[in-house]
């Protein structure tokens, strides 16, 4: 071989991560396995197959290593043979050859490999030292920032939080499982659905005609709640809020980043105690109100509902929370209000929609992750607005804000709509005042249509529509006789409540009228 011809494969030296960090320490490696790992590829014809999934260029600690593994994922791509010569052909095609060493390396890697049989076990090793050096190159970076005293420390914890993420998705993968166990488990959630008596499999709304579309808001899935300002998104939330964990007595979490926990508390009061709102505000009760507060007030003492008001809360910091909530009080179900106000701090994007993308596929792994629903609160576009007529003032899906994605993740989408804010007041032969449409546009394991709804406005409360209907019913059987007057029904429950004083009673200065016929 001529001298010229030599030369240009002698090795060079290649930038490469430095074997020593600051301490003196080596970094952790396992180059003996890099080599016999590479080796193998080359070799055994389905080798690539076995470890695809596990390694990346990246994985391999020494630059050349990384080089050769990059020119057998390409020919793996592109379904070519992997081989010595085709190796080599592929790093000579992608100018790489030199800086590995030469044909004599690549012909070197595979003298390094005796069999296949630990492969895979190989494999794992060198993605274990990969991973180390993340763990190492992420912690200095962020210990350098903490001696940087013009750093915020709650920015650097959710940096910090944001890399940690990052780096377990990249690294978290899931096995395949036979169907045998999932098959078990299907037919045993089947069972406990046959055990109830509303034949439901998941969590209740409180809902009648909602709940038979969705069965009740099913494990590991992203439920999204969405709709234009003012048409009651926290509202039908707290509504929901109400019927589980207050009635149902299920715990759940209530994240609220719009609204102070105060706030949020004062809407439940109103929809459990049935007092004007305004009047809560400026606490202008009359007497009895003041009775009806106290009474109905106790059904919230104790309920298992966990309120968190961080405002422009990150969605790594949600996760954290999601996760000890879940842990330390059994947390069935999580409500978020709402999506769009959350952050990915921490994470570098492009654009909003690509963190609003980011953050509804968290949303979707950590219901998987966790096995319960979570609903999130979703703010529509101004496509609605524009668009006229009956139907063209119903939501759809591509009204979503900020992100398609959302549609992606979510395995049931629900619009509310109130026809009554547009002027509408019919439809379909039907009146529509005080009434609200759930609009279920998207349901991955289930049907779509639609679901009517009372609106309560001045309680911020939606219900049944009969539900006014059964209440009336059910307060007529509490009335029995009062001793003392048995000719004036009187309600049991009200002996200590005081009768409305002239101020409170319109008709008070009224005189009664003799004779006056029967109402």
């Amino acid at each position: 071989m001529p001298e010229q011809q030599k030369r240009k494969y002698t090795r060079k030296r290649t930038a490469e991560a430095p074997a020593e960090d600051d301490f003196g320490r080596l970094q952790p490696q396992a180059v003996d396995l890099e080599q016999a790992v590479l080796g193998a590829l080359m070799i055994e014809r389905d080798a690539y197959s076995m470890i695809s999934e596990i390694l990346k260029p990246d994985s391999f600690y020494e630059k050349r290593n990384q080089l050769v593994y990059n020119a057998i994922q390409g020919l793996a791509y592109e379904q070519k043979p992997i081989d010595i010569l085709t190796v080599r052909e592929k790093l000579k095609t992608n100018g790489d050859l030199e800086d590995v060493g030469g044909p004599f390396y690549i012909a070197q890697l595979t003298q390094k490999m005796t069999s296949t049989a630990h492969l895979i076990y190989h494999a794992k090793i060198i993605a274990q030292k990969y991973l180390l050096r993340q763990l190492i190159s992420y912690t200095s970076l962020i210990q350098g920032k903490a001696f940087d005293e013009t750093q915020d420390v709650e920015e650097l914890m959710q940096e910090a939080e944001g890399k940690l993420f990052t780096l377990s998705q990249q690294n978290t993968t899931k096995d395949y499982t036979q169907i045998d166990p999932v098959i078990d488990e299907a037919y045993e959630v089947l069972h406990k659905a046959a055990a109830r008596n509303d034949g439901l499999s998941g969590i209740a709304s409180g809902f009648t005609e909602l709940d038979k579309f969705t069965s009740g808001w099913q494990n590991s899935d992203l439920v999204i709640l969405a709709a234009r300002p003012a048409m009651g998104k926290t509202a039908f939330a707290l509504s929901m809020a109400k019927n589980i964990a207050v009635d149902a007595k299920k715990p759940m979490a209530f994240f609220s980043l719009e609204m102070s926990n105060v706030q949020l508390v004062n809407r439940l009061i109103v929809n459990v105690c049935e007092i004007p709102g305004e009047k809560l505000k400026n606490g202008q009760l009359a007497p009895y109100e003041w009775v009806q507060l106290d009474q109905s007030i106790k059904k919230l003492y104790g309920a298992p509902l966990y309120i968190d008001d961080t405002p422009s809360l990150s969605i790594f910091e949600f996760q954290t929370k999601a996760r000890r909530l879940v842990r330390e009080h059994g947390v069935q179900i999580i409500m978020i209000d709402y999506l769009q106000l959350m952050n990915a701090s921490g994470m570098n994007f492009g654009s909003r929609q690509e963190e609003v993308s980011n953050i509804s596929r968290a949303l979707k792994q950590l219901a998987k992750e966790l096995n319960i629903p979570i609903l999130a609160l979703s703010q529509l576009n101004r496509g609605v607005e524009t668009r006229q007529g009956n139907e063209g003032k119903r939501p759809q899906l591509s009204d979503l804000r900020e992100s398609g994605a959302i549609e992606q993740d979510a395995d049931i989408v629900c619009f509310i709509h109130r026809p009554e804010y547009y002027h509408i007041y019919e439809e379909n032969g039907k009146d529509m005042h005080g009434m609200a449409e759930i609009i279920i546009a998207k349901h991955r394991n289930g049907a779509v249509g639609d679901v009517v709804l009372r609106f309560k406005s001045q309680f911020a409360r939606f219900q049944n529509p009969d539900d006014d209907i059964i209440a009336s019913a059910s307060d007529a059987s509490a009335y029995s006789p009062v001793s003392g007057n048995e000719s004036a029904p009187q309600y049991a429950g009200a002996a200590n409540v005081p009768p409305p004083t002239a101020e409170d009673d319109p008709f008070a200065g009224i005189p009664p009228v003799d004779n006056a016929p029967p109402f």
